[in-house]
């Protein structure tokens, strides 16, 4: 998995990057704003790691331009800075960050909160497969529309080339149902009663 830091103090910068490589991650190392901005769209960073106070436009700026970009929609960006009051974190969390972690950061609570991050973007991930599945699914499905001509003898349906066909044909090639046959009650009562009634008959007659 790939992560981008941006830090403009070298020491943070470089114990993050030993810290991330040594749980193998992939790292991009920037070190202010608009570096990191340029990074972000040339790179497929699944997780940002900002600091707040960064020369050209700070991290708190940089979530926003995240957050306005639909190519980076699903980044997980987490506030890495020593900006720690409550008012700091709501401002950070509402700027569009999805975490926040202060400094010095503790290592197992930085493992912690990126494997958060990494559970969020799989189930991102998912759900992403999930709707181009349904998407996929209602492109296929074709709609039945328009006025149908249909045969009031044979209740055969026209189509556009003027071929008359059993309506259980005409819905199939335009849609996805499928038909079982069966026999209604009416029916049952009007047609195959009155048929098993001479069947009957002609057995018994067959046996006097």
């Amino acid at each position: 998995m790939k992560i981008l830091i941006a830090d403009d103090d070298p020491v943070s910068r470089r114990v993050l990057e030993i810290t991330l490589r040594r749980w193998e991650y992939d790292v991009i190392v920037t070190v202010d704003g608009p570096s990191a901005w340029y990074a972000l769209q040339r790179e497929r960073v699944a997780i940002a790691l900002l600091d707040w106070m960064m020369p050209g436009f700070d991290g708190l700026e940089l979530c926003r331009k995240i957050r306005t970009t639909p190519a980076l929609a699903n980044l997980y960006v987490l506030l890495v800075t020593a900006r720690a009051s409550k008012a700091d974190v709501v401002a950070g969390l509402d700027g569009g960050a999805d975490d926040y972690v202060t400094k010095p950061f503790d290592r197992e609570e930085l493992r912690a909160r990126l494997q958060v991050g990494r559970r969020i973007l799989a189930l991102q991930h998912r759900l992403g497969e999930q709707v181009r599945e349904l998407q996929d699914t209602l492109a296929q499905v074709k709609q039945l529309q328009g006025l149908l001509p249909i045969c009031s003898y044979c209740k055969k349906i026209r189509d556009d080339s003027n071929y008359w066909q059993q309506v259980e044909t005409y819905v199939a090639e335009r849609s996805a149902a499928r038909f079982s046959h069966s026999i209604c009650p009416s029916c049952w009562k009007s047609e195959v009663e009155p048929q098993l009634a001479r069947v009957s008959a002609g057995h018994e007659n067959a046996c006097l």
